[in-house]
C-alpha cells in the first residue's frame, strides 16, 4: 500500500458517522492486510474484504450489549461443561487463499480451543477457523458477510438483531437456520434467546447463573 492510500484510507475512516459504513471496491489484498495492520490497535470499525471489495464499518457501542451477554452466556457454558471456551473477541479473520476477511463483533473456539490457546498470532491458512462467530445485524452491509465467514470455513453463527440470535450453520458452501447449535448440540435456539433476554433485562450475572443451572440439569 502506497503511504498515500494509506492516508487517504485512514482520513476517510475519521469521518465515517456512527453507524455508518464505507465500501471501496478493487482494493488489492496488501492494502487491505495494511489497512488492517494499521487499524490493529483500533475499534472504532471494523473490515470485511471480499475478492477485492471492502467494507468499513463503523461500530454502533450503544447496541453492544446483547453480544457482551452472550459472551457472558458462553463464558458460562464452559464453565458449566468444564471445558476450554476461547474467545478472540474481534480478532481479524482472513485466508488469502480465498481472498476474504472479516472481523466478527465475537468469535468463540470450542471444539478446536486447545489448537490456539497460547497463540499470539492466528493464521486461517494453518489454523483452523473460530468454532463460532458472532454477528450483530444491526445495519445494512453491502457485502455478504455469511459468504464471507462460508469462505473462511466458520461453520457456525450466532446473528443478533433486534435483541433476538439466530443459529445459522454451515452446510456445503452456504448457511442454513437451524435452531440448535452445532458446538452445542443440546442447546435450543429457543433456550439461548431466554438467556440472552434474561441477561438484558437483569444483568449478565444473573442470566449466567441461569445457564450453569440449566445445564447442569440437562
Amino acid at each position: 500500500m502506497s503511504v498515500a492510500t494509506a492516508t487517504n484510507y485512514l482520513a476517510a475512516i475519521a469521518h465515517i458517522p456512527v453507524g455508518a459504513s464505507l465500501r471501496v471496491d478493487d482494493v488489492a489484498w496488501e492494502d487491505y492486510e495494511q489497512l488492517t495492520y494499521d487499524l490493529r490497535e483500533s475499534s472504532a470499525v471494523r473490515v470485511f474484504y471480499d475478492q477485492g471489495r471492502m467494507e468499513i464499518v463503523s461500530r454502533l457501542t450503544k447496541h453492544e450489549k446483547p453480544v457482551k451477554v452472550l459472551h457472558t452466556l458462553m463464558t458460562a457454558l464452559g464453565d458449566a461443561l468444564d471445558i476450554d471456551v476461547e474467545s478472540l473477541g474481534s480478532s481479524t479473520l482472513k485466508k488469502e487463499l480465498k481472498d476474504k476477511g472479516a472481523e466478527p463483533d465475537d468469535c468463540f473456539y470450542v471444539q478446536h480451543a486447545a489448537l490456539i490457546i497460547g497463540k499470539d498470532d492466528l493464521d486461517l491458512q494453518h489454523d483452523p477457523p473460530p468454532d463460532i462467530v458472532i454477528e450483530s445485524d444491526l445495519t445494512s452491509s453491502s457485502l455478504d458477510r455469511f459468504a464471507i465467514y462460508a469462505g473462511l470455513g466458520v461453520p457456525e453463527i450466532w446473528r443478533v438483531f433486534n435483541r433476538r440470535v439466530d443459529i445459522w450453520r454451515l452446510t456445503d458452501a452456504a448457511y442454513e437456520e437451524s435452531r440448535q447449535s452445532a458446538a452445542f448440540p443440546f442447546l435450543m435456539v429457543e433456550a439461548l434467546n431466554e438467556f440472552l433476554l434474561l441477561g438484558l433485562a437483569e444483568g449478565e450475572r444473573k442470566a449466567a447463573q441461569a445457564l450453569r443451572e440449566w445445564v447442569q440439569k440437562q
